[in-house]
């Protein structure tokens, strides 16, 4: 029985640890914080813990499978809700718009609040868009190792996804030109930073990302975390072992894995479950350090920062995810791109509480996120929690809380969290037309160690890393396969 040892306990390392100990293999996790889930954690409120990581699960059917693939059914883990509505946006002229997991229903919201041609447009781009997603999802998403000939190939088999990408357009530059209506453009350019960049940066194929959402997003009923325990319930089910307050100090050819207390533990192979750009500066030792190329962990991706909180919300009608825009993004993006702090940036609201069909308690958890830059040589003044609400309450939309219950979590602390990341939470950035092909894949240049995680292929968001898990297990297995010994005997006719 091989063993197979995975540092962290994040959704990829979960993923690839639930299909190894499905396929027979010995597993163990070692997680250096005192619960699983990495980013996808929680912080306690006067009203019950507040999601502090991502808010939104998509692509449900990753999640679906995975339990599937294991002889398991998720249902028996995890509570999914299917939402409705996506997100409530406002801006501060009043204008409010729904968009929906129904197209139609979306497209008369555009038209109701924005008017016929906005609608016109916006239903040309879901279209286009919904063409993109289709035609990339397997080849290039769903592949363990993407590649531009693979891309280019698929362009070719199929002409018109050329246009719909707009090749060497950025985001925004292509978002100006399909929509007369400027909200539009700046909702869809927001998008980018759901996977870490920023929409003047990024290549307009990104306009695929508004796909991931429009198929339908679920609520996990108890909290987002609910996801990751339910994930290592799964795997110890399946006869893994978790081992949390562990911390790997470094990882050894071998491969071997050193503790912080300074035990030692060999194996067969080893899954890295954490940023990347740890392995590429040496924080796990100098053997793994040439196992990532400085192209596949640099430049950096978006921060943010975060307050969790509980409150009695007055004004605007919430819904479950809500985003208050500024006037203009170009002074949330523009500072950010110089490494400042944004000016009158975007704020989401994540309302844990609310959504269809629920009444929310007289005291309500929250969440809000602002976008900000990774750390960088010069410490920046960041937003604090009276910004956040002053710049809330100028947009309609204010709170009756003690604010020595919130919790902060800026770049800084971020860093801090997950070694190597310098604050970013997706990883390598997707700046340029090539990010998707720089990004690490699951099989590291290190014999023995093995990647997956959101700064791993095919990038963040919950559903990517627990594909990302997929390709490491995969890994793993193929590479057993290939090499493994059969017994000696004599062949006939033999020379």
């Amino acid at each position: 029985m091989s063993q197979v040892l995975v540092i962290g306990a994040g959704l990829g390392g979960l993923s690839a640890a639930m299909r190894l100990a499905h396929a027979g293999l010995k597993v163990e996790v070692f997680e250096a914080a005192p619960y699983p889930g990495g980013k996808l954690r929680a912080l306690p409120s006067p009203a019950g813990p507040v999601d502090a990581g991502p808010t939104v699960l998509t692509m449900g059917w990753v999640f679906e499978t995975l339990f599937h693939d294991c002889g398991l059914s998720l249902a028996d883990y995890v509570t999914l809700t299917p939402e409705p509505l996506l997100a409530r946006h406002f801006w501060p002229d009043g204008t409010r718009l729904d968009l929906y997991s129904d197209h139609g229903a979306s497209i008369e919201a555009v038209h109701a609040s924005l008017g016929a041609t906005a609608a016109r447009e916006f239903q040309q781009f879901d279209a286009d868009t919904a063409a993109l997603f289709d035609a990339f999802l397997d080849p290039v998403m769903l592949a363990p190792h993407p590649s531009l000939s693979m891309l280019t190939g698929i362009v070719l088999r199929n002409p018109g996804l050329w246009r719909k990408m707009a090749s060497g357009a950025t985001l925004t530059r292509h978002l100006n030109r399909r929509f007369s209506e400027p909200k539009l453009a700046q909702l869809f350019g927001r998008y980018a930073t759901y996977v870490g960049g920023l929409p003047h940066q990024v290549p307009a194929l990104l306009s695929l990302v508004w796909q991931a959402e429009a198929g339908g997003i679920s609520r996990v009923e108890g909290g987002m975390h609910q996801m990751a325990l339910g994930m290592a319930q799964a795997l110890r089910d399946l006869g893994g072992e978790i081992h949390c307050d562990s911390p790997v100090r470094r990882i050894l050819h071998g491969p071997e894995v050193e503790l912080a207390d300074g035990s030692r533990r060999t194996s067969d192979h080893v899954v890295f479950n954490g940023d990347p750009k740890a392995l590429w500066r040496g924080d796990l030792g100098a053997d793994p350090k040439h196992a990532i190329r400085r192209s596949a962990v640099l430049p950096r991706s978006l921060s943010a920062e975060v307050w969790t909180f509980a409150a009695s919300p007055r004004g605007a009608d919430l819904h479950h995810h809500n985003v208050f825009f500024g006037t203009d993004p170009t002074t949330e993006f523009e500072p950010i791109g110089r490494s400042k702090a944004p000016e009158d940036p975007a704020i989401y609201v994540c309302a844990q509480d609310r959504g269809t069909g629920r009444t929310p308690p007289a005291v309500e958890r929250f969440q809000t996120i602002v976008n900000a830059a990774p750390l960088s040589n010069r410490e920046e003044v960041r937003p604090c929690y009276e910004t956040t609400l002053h710049a809330l309450a100028q947009r309609g939309l204010s709170f009756a809380s003690q604010t020595d219950k919130a919790h902060r979590t800026t770049p800084k602390d971020f860093a801090a969290l997950f070694p190597g990341s310098l604050g970013s939470l997706y990883g390598r950035s997707p700046k340029g037309m090539l990010a998707t092909f720089q990004r690490p894949c699951a099989q590291s240049r290190m014999k023995g160690l093995y990647l997956a995680g959101g700064g791993t292929h095919p990038g963040a968001g919950m559903p990517m890393a627990t594909l990302s898990g997929k390709h490491a297990a995969e890994a793993i297995l193929s590479d057993r396969t290939s090499t493994s010994t059969s017994r000696q005997t004599a062949t006939r006719g033999g020379i």
